[in-house]
């Protein structure tokens, strides 16, 4: 099938079962590539018509993806793979990961009272956990979402335990600033334009970005039931297309970007203003301390399709994770979820319809902050292998296996 011919898929065999689709989102610029898809003639080619359906919460979200009142929706990497093995009080539900929507591009923010103390370092930070008599309070954006699993993982990489040292909460992304400027929380690791806003807004600093803890690290995903890629699969595979296509156009040139920023900025998407929304999504980073640089693994959401294929290796990273801090009791069969899960042969016969390179790799290998390879060979003996874990510790939330 040509790529230049998207009718021939209306016309044929492999029409959309369904050509109206309601896509969850949250105000995130990572969301962009839903939002480009659906405004800018993207998905009307391929006979779709995607209605786009801000949500107030991740947990929202993940209730309405279930419930099928949403039918795919931009999502937390671990929001999909919780619900899969059924962590956090939810009834297993089988679902699936369609693609990856970007990499890199979030950040791990402190308040002004701390930067006012001198707490501008990791080191700093460190040295203030372990000896200040009361615990700060890092706000995250759900229990086992990506945001989630970047605060431990930094927190523990500079020997701050995250479920002992300090307390952790969850606040939806929009509402993250507002909190740090009424004192209700000491920082937070949430998706930009947040991170930016908190800066621009003179509420503290970016002390750390998720892409120095893992360059090109998975993070939003296309994420749905596995019903409805059953249901629907004709439906499942051009959705992908048309956001594949919509993704390739925002990293086509700077201009694109650009407008893409400014698309976001409308009150129906992030309802922010462009310049806390274009500087991060062009790589540009102020971080409040008087640091400007332009980041070599900033935001993207292409890269000639390194971003959209959900390897296997990544889906099972957050599943370590979840064992490495008590949110699985036992190990899971990684790779056989992780295979579950990951829709690898829609995805590439999606990017081989729009001429879009689909390595046959299904796992891919990444040094991490602290030194360690994750490479998927050995889930097991990589989720035991932190020196900082919560293993021997029963979970203090329900978790089902």
């Amino acid at each position: 099938m040509k790529s230049s011919d998207p009718l021939a898929w209306v016309n044929g065999s492999d029409a959309p079962e369904k050509s109206s689709l309601d896509l969850g989102f949250m105000a995130l610029t990572d969301c962009a590539s839903l939002v480009v898809a659906a405004t800018q003639g993207f998905a009307q080619p391929y006979g779709l018509t995607l209605n786009l359906k801000r949500q107030a919460s991740w947990a929202t979200l993940r209730d309405k993806l279930v419930s099928g009142e949403l039918d795919a929706a931009h999502s937390l990497y671990g929001l999909i793979y919780a619900v899969h093995l059924g962590i956090g009080g939810v009834t297993p539900t089988e679902m699936a990961v369609l693609m990856g929507l970007n990499q890199n591009g979030q950040s791990i923010n402190l308040s002004p009272a701390l930067q006012q103390q001198g707490v501008v370092t990791p080191e700093a930070l460190e040295r203030h956990v372990h000896q200040s008599r009361t615990k700060l309070t890092f706000a995250q954006t759900f229990p086992t979402g990506t945001h989630a699993m970047w605060l431990y993982y930094w927190l523990a990489s500079q020997g701050i335990h995250p479920l002992k040292d300090v307390d952790s909460v969850v606040v939806p992304p929009p509402q993250m600033v507002a909190h740090l400027q009424a004192g209700r929380i000491d920082g937070f690791c949430v998706g930009e334009p947040w991170c930016a806003s908190a800066v621009q807004q003179r509420q503290g600093f970016t002390l750390a970005t998720t892409q120095a803890i893992w360059p090109d690290h998975p993070e939003k995903v296309l994420g749905c039931t596995q019903a409805f890629v059953d249901q629907y699969p004709n439906t499942a595979r051009v959705l992908v297309m048309a956001i594949l296509e919509a993704s390739r156009f925002i990293e086509n040139s700077q201009e694109n970007r650009r407008s893409t920023a400014q698309l976001l900025s409308a009150r129906d998407y992030l309802d922010a203003p462009l310049d806390c929304i274009e500087p991060r999504l062009l790589g540009v980073y102020d971080d409040g301390l008087g640091n400007r640089w332009q980041d070599p693994h900033g935001l993207r959401f292409f890269a000639e399709g390194e971003v959209n294929l959900p390897y296997l290796s990544d889906g099972m990273w957050f599943m370590t994770q979840f064992r490495r801090w008590g949110l699985l009791r036992e190990d899971p069969d990684y790779l056989g979820t992780a295979r579950q899960v990951q829709q690898l042969k829609l995805y590439r016969q999606a990017a081989q319809a729009v001429g879009v390179h689909a390595n046959n790799e299904d796992m891919r290998s990444s040094q991490l902050i602290d030194g360690k390879v994750w490479d998927g060979s050995d889930p097991a003996a990589y989720a035991r292998s932190f020196r900082l874990h919560a293993m021997a510790e029963p979970a203090n939330r329900q978790a089902l296996r």
